[in-house]
């Protein structure tokens, strides 16, 4: 209010804004946080997740008392306790095509703190077919980078990247790590542009991208143009391709409880671990395969076609992955993902595996 570029007009615009957060993890949590604490009146939440303890070095949002509960509704206590003016709009869903049109279109502006190309991908098109600006972020390691796309006839995410790179060339942070205070660094300034647009202020990140990097805290900044082929890009033009890992039917899933008592069976399942060799010795589960995700097409003929195979990783991401390849490229229909991976099992059945995660 004491600043003279907002004052009460201002916050009156921030008041009446809607805007959407995809993903209520790293990036998410200090969005949320920094946004509801400037009074933006009404913010969507969306996030599939349940809240782990590995989460916890980064998603600030959270605490213990929040472990095994949906990220999305977690977060939005955390923002009413904050501010408890501020409407939350909770979606405990992973947002993919058949509903993404509808949950963009209630919003002013979308902001990404997703982990996942796909998704990416699917708001960018979205904002493009709707007309809205896309606050966009990632991390990575070390790095972080932060553009404003789709804004006032500026580039789009397809502009600077056109298409998604393949399961090999996309980096894995599930498996790599990230450092906990960069992605609070990488949220706050999408926090900082999401309110610049929402009060026309400033010079928004359009057509450039800010790029950060912890270890040397450098920053620097790269121009990019807009593309007219590729700007054009939306919903009903884009590659289905695209958003193919968002649109696969429902996994057969298994809870870490209930494979511990099949292992306990006449007829226990065949467990594939598909993290990296690093990550097995640190810890797995008893008698567990290991090949890693990368080289699941070469070995694949060490895996038995009639008889159940639970597939795990860390989290569930990397397995969900490798199912998904092995369904569609070798025809099996015996695999069963391991709801929450290793980190589910060790949490609800064997905290000694916890140092394996850390």
């Amino acid at each position: 209010m004491q600043l003279p570029e907002i004052g009460e007009a201002g916050q009156e615009k921030l008041l009446a804004a809607r805007v959407l957060v995809v993903g209520a993890g790293g990036l998410g949590c200090p969005v949320l946080q920094y946004l509801a604490a400037a009074g933006v009146g009404t913010l969507g939440i969306a996030d599939a997740d349940k809240v782990e303890a590995s989460n916890l070095q980064r998603q600030v949002l959270f605490g213990d008392a929040d472990l095994g509960q949906s990220k999305a509704a977690a977060a939005a206590r955390a923002v009413q306790r904050l501010n408890p003016a501020v409407r939350c709009e909770v979606y405990p869903q992973r947002v993919d095509l058949a509903d993404v049109r509808e949950l963009v279109a209630q919003y002013d502006v979308v902001v990404d703190g997703s982990d996942n190309f796909p998704t990416r991908y699917l708001l960018n098109d979205a904002c493009v077919s709707l007309g809205k600006p896309l606050i966009s972020g990632a991390i990575y390691k070390f790095e972080g980078q932060v553009s404003v796309f789709n804004y006032q006839g500026g580039p789009t995410y397809r502009c600077l990247f056109p298409t998604p790179p393949s399961a090999n060339e996309a980096p894995n942070c599930d498996a790599t790590g990230v450092l906990g205070v960069l992605p609070g660094l990488i949220g706050c300034a999408q926090a900082t542009e999401t309110m610049k647009v929402i009060l026309g202020l400033g010079e928004v990140l359009r057509g450039r991208l800010w790029l950060f990097d912890a270890l040397s805290f450098q920053t620097r900044i790269l121009r990019f143009p807009r593309h007219p082929e590729r700007a054009l890009i939306d919903l009903a033009t884009a590659d289905s391709a695209d958003y193919a890992e968002l649109c696969h039917p429902p996994l057969q899933e298994i809870t870490a409880q209930e494979l511990q008592a099949q292992l306990q069976s006449d007829e226990p399942p065949f467990l594939l671990d598909v993290r990296e060799p690093a990550e097995y010795e640190l810890g797995h589960l008893p008698g567990a395969t290991l090949i890693p995700l990368a080289y699941l097409p070469e070995r694949v003929e060490e895996l038995p076609r009639h008889h159940p195979v639970v597939v795990y990783c860390r989290t569930g991401r990397r397995s969900t992955a490798g199912i998904e390849q092995l369904q569609e490229k070798f025809g099996f229909d015996n695999l069963i993902n391991l709801t929450g991976g290793l980190a589910a099992w060790a949490t609800q059945v064997d905290p000694t595996l916890e140092a394996a995660l850390s």
